[in-house]
């Protein structure tokens, strides 16, 4: 029988980034189910504040070179790569000069949100698909982790549904506390279509915030997992009423077993316990 295959999508990973609950999850998960047995990829964004340098990133030139248009505007796609030796584990880092070079994540030295984050985040999902479709690599399940990653389950199962390589892909969503305050511009319904993806689609996009981009995240998902102690009230809510495999919140040292459970719960796959 081959290998399951699990790609991760993370906000963050550290030593990347400083270590947060949602860092660690992505350095430490990706890792642990490796040790199980099964096939894993790992993705995150580029942000401008990982150092290239000291985590030695490199781009992968055979993976570069495309263009994403979003509103119109051409963006390169750049990919670069760096190791874990410890783990054997390499991350994908989607790159772009425009959206990824400035010095922060998501909010300038004044607190201020950055107004594109809504293309960054499109970009990011989009960069993401279109690099695994370069590996040839079909993933068995896709785990994405925090609101930066909340578009995948939507290109996923609208956009990409009938590629040989996503058909018969299972989603996973982990919801965090990771909430943000601002609201996305009035025309990120229009920039973040693409063929295959019609008005019922997201229709759920009312106020292009942190509880909407999430609940099109969890609508367009097969499974999900509360990555958090606690989370939006209003998203517990939506979740505990979506019909959805739910995997409620387990502390860091039993992740690994649980969420593989939790993976073979989703492709129906027998427990051999």
């Amino acid at each position: 029988m081959d290998k399951t295959r699990v790609l991760f999508i993370s906000q963050e990973i550290t030593p990347y980034l400083p270590e947060s609950e949602m860092s660690v999850i992505g350095r430490y998960l990706p890792q642990g189910i490796q040790e199980k047995g099964r096939e894993i990829r790992t993705f995150m964004p580029r942000f401008g504040n990982v150092n290239e340098r000291r985590n030695q990133l490199h781009e992968v030139i055979r993976l570069s070179g495309m263009n994403l248009i979003i509103n119109d505007t051409d963006h390169p796609l750049i990919i670069k790569v760096a190791s874990i030796q410890s783990a054997r584990m390499q991350v994908y880092f989607i790159d772009n000069e425009d959206y990824f070079h400035r010095k922060a994540i998501f909010q300038g030295k004044d607190g201020h949100y950055f107004e594109d984050n809504d293309e960054r985040l499109i970009f990011f999902s989009r960069g993401v698909i279109e690099t695994v479709k370069k590996l040839r690599w079909a993933p068995d399940i896709v785990h994405c982790h925090g609101w930066f990653t909340s578009l995948v389950p939507l290109y996923l199962k609208k956009a990409f549904h009938d590629d040989p390589l996503f058909a018969n892909s299972k989603v996973v969503y982990s919801v965090y506390n990771d909430d943000f305050t601002n609201t996305f511009r009035t025309d990120f319904k229009a920039k973040l279509r693409v063929p295959g993806i019609y008005e019922p689609d997201i229709a759920i996009l009312n106020d292009h915030n942190f509880v909407d981009i999430s609940k099109l995240a969890i609508t367009h998902s097969d499974g999900i997992i509360q990555g958090s102690p606690e989370i939006n009230d209003t998203l517990s809510s939506f979740i505990q009423h979506s019909g959805k495999p739910v995997l409620g919140y387990y502390p860091a040292d039993e992740i690994v077993d649980k969420y593989s459970d939790f993976y073979d719960q989703i492709l129906n796959v027998p427990n051999e316990k």
